[in-house]
């Protein structure tokens, strides 16, 4: 499948909030131990209470990026959009008008190892575990 390539980084352009975000399938009754093939690994700014600036997000919408992992399949790479009402969203195909996933109260979540974020993927709503956070 030929991909759009993203515009790399510099991480030296953006501010000191943005951190590398992991978060990977919690165990349910699917995956009674969890499932670290499945995961999502976002790039966003958080604010002094590891929540996503909405602010710093909306001044540096490019680098708000989100890489979708699944066993046996090709990353998907898309952005990490806010949307009115403050809700966030993973779109794949920014020319679409559809999102690909909502992130369930992601405005306000805490993004910190351990906690735990909701995501309405196509199979329904499902929670993963945060397992790491990083700076850029």
């Amino acid at each position: 499948m030929n991909r759009p390539a993203f515009k790399p980084i510099l991480n030296t352009e953006l501010p000191h909030g943005f951190r590398y975000i992991r978060f990977e399938r919690a165990r349910d009754h699917a995956h009674p131990e969890g499932d670290n093939k499945t995961a999502y690994i976002m790039i966003a700014p958080l604010d002094a209470e590891s929540r996503i600036d909405a602010e710093l997000a909306r001044k540096h919408k490019d680098a708000c990026r989100v890489v979708r992992r699944r066993p046996d399949r090709e990353d998907d790479l898309g952005h990490l959009v806010h949307r009115p009402g403050g809700s966030w969203q993973f779109h794949y195909d920014l020319a679409g008008s559809n999102p690909d996933e909502t992130g369930s109260h992601f405005e306000a979540d805490r993004f910190e190892p351990g906690e735990y974020v909701s995501v309405h993927e196509a199979d329904g709503l499902n929670v993963y575990r945060i397992v790491s956070v990083l700076p850029l």
